[in-house]
C-alpha cells in the first residue's frame, strides 16, 4: 500500500513532520543531475511561505531556515534523493491541551480520529498548513528545473472576502501583504482581513494562477490529464475547495460557438479552455483559479462535541492566519511546478 504523503511518478516528493514536532521537510527524487542550485534559491521560496510576515498572517515566528541534507554536491544536483529539512522553533503545543479532546469545527480532528483513532492534536499535526513547507521546498527545486525549459508560474490573490481585483499588475504581487495584483483592491482586502482578525473571524478568497512557456503536448490522457493532475495537486492543499480552468464555471452558460477556441494560421483565437484541451497543453498560457476556504481556526465561540459525543462550546486558541490566501500563493506555485516537471519527464520518457 502506497503512502499518501508522496506525490508524483517520475519526479516525486515525500513530505514529513508535524506542525509542533521537531521538524518538517521533504525528500525529492527524480531530480535531474548536474543542475546548479543553492540553498538561497530554495530559501527564497520558503521565505515567501513562512509565518509572521505581516498583520494579515499568523504571528507564529518561524525562520523556516532550510538545510539540504543530501542530493547536492559542490553546488550541483547529483541525481540522488534531495532531502531538505526545517527545524520547528516556535512550537507551542500547550495551547492545544485544553481542547485536545474536542473536535474543532472546520478542522480534520473528527475525520482523523475516525480514520486513525490516535491523532496528533498539536496544531493539527500532519493536517496543519505547516506541512506545506516541504512542498514549497520541493517546488523550488522543480521551479529551477522548469526555468531551464522556459516555463514560469505566477499566482496571485484575485479576491478576498468578496472584494474582487479588477486589474492585474504582476509587478505588484510581491509588494503587498495579500499578494494581490490590483493595488486598489489590495488596500481594501487588507482592511477587511485586519477587521475580521480583530473580531476573531476569518475569510476565504480566490487565487488565480498563470503558467507560461509550456509547449504543446504535455499531459497524459486518459486519467492523468494535465488539468486532472493540476486539480489533484490543488485539492491536496488543505484550504482549497474548488478549481476552474479558463472560462471555468462560466462555460456552463456559454454556447458551443462561444466557448470553442477557434484557430487560424497564427494559432488559437481565444483561450476559454485555459490552455488545456483533451488533457494536453495547447501551448497557450495555462490559466486556472482556486477557491480558498476561510481559515477554520477562529476565536468566536462555536458548537462542537468531544470524542465521547458530549456537546461543548469551543473557542480556538492559537496563532492563525485570518486569511490563507497570501501564504497559499507559494504553495500553489510549488505544486504546479511539481506537476509540470513530473509531466515533462513523463513526456521525455514517452519518446525515448
Amino acid at each position: 500500500m502506497s503512502g499518501s504523503s508522496s506525490f508524483g511518478k517520475l519526479f516525486t516528493m515525500t513530505t514529513f513532520g508535524e506542525s509542533h514536532g521537531e521538524a518538517v521537510g521533504v525528500i525529492i527524487d527524480g531530480v535531474t543531475p548536474g543542475v546548479e542550485i543553492t540553498e538561497q534559491e530554495i530559501q527564497f521560496q520558503m521565505d515567501r511561505r513562512k509565518p509572521g510576515q505581516s498583520s494579515v498572517t499568523t504571528p507564529r515566528k518561524e525562520s523556516d531556515t532550510i538545510r539540504i541534507l543530501s542530493g547536492v554536491f559542490e553546488g550541483k544536483t547529483t541525481g540522488a534523493p534531495l532531502a531538505v529539512m526545517l527545524n520547528n522553533t516556535d512550537m507551542r503545543p500547550s495551547a492545544y491541551e485544553k481542547n485536545k479532546l474536542l473536535f474543532r469545527p472546520g478542522h480534520a480532528d473528527f475525520t482523523y480520529v475516525e480514520k486513525y483513532v490516535h491523532r496528533d492534536h498539536r496544531g493539527s499535526g500532519r493536517a496543519s498548513g505547516r506541512e506545506t513547507a516541504g512542498r514549497v521546498a520541493a517546488g523550488a527545486v522543480a521551479r529551477k528545473l522548469l526555468s531551464l525549459r522556459g516555463v514560469s508560474v505566477t499566482a496571485y490573490t484575485k479576491a478576498v472576502g468578496g472584494i474582487q481585483g479588477e486589474t492585474v499588475d504582476e509587478s505588484f504581487i510581491e509588494k503587498n501583504p495579500v499578494r494581490a495584483a490590483d493595488p486598489v483592491a489590495a488596500a481594501k482586502m487588507i482592511e477587511k482581513i485586519e477587521h475580521l482578525a480583530s473580531i476573531g473571524d476569518s475569510c476565504g478568497g480566490i487565487v488565480e494562477c498563470i503558467i507560461r512557456g509550456v509547449k504543446p503536448g504535455i499531459g497524459e490522457p486518459t486519467f492523468d490529464k494535465l488539468d486532472a493532475e493540476l486539480a489533484k495537486a490543488m485539492l491536496s492543499i488543505g484550504a482549497v475547495k474548488g478549481i476552474e480552468f479558463g472560462a471555468g464555471f462560466d462555460a456552463a452558460e456559454m454556447l458551443g460557438s462561444e466557448h470553442n477556441d477557434q484557430m487560424d494560421k497564427d494559432g488559437f483565437l481565444t483561450n476559454n479552455a485555459g490552455g488545456i484541451i483533451g488533457g494536453i497543453s495547447t501551448g497557450q498560457d495555462i490559466v486556472f483559479r482556486i477557491a480558498v476556504k476561510p481559515t477554520s481556526s477562529i476565536s468566536k465561540p462555536q458548537k462542537t462535541v468531544d470524542q465521547s459525543g458530549e456537546e461543548h462550546i469551543i473557542e480556538t486558541i492559537g496563532r492563525h492566519d485570518p486569511c490563507i490566501c497570501p501564504r497559499v500563493i507559494p504553495v500553489v506555485e510549488a505544486m504546479v511546478c511539481m506537476v509540470l516537471e513530473d509531466l515533462f519527464k513523463r513526456q521525455a520518457a514517452l519518446h525515448n
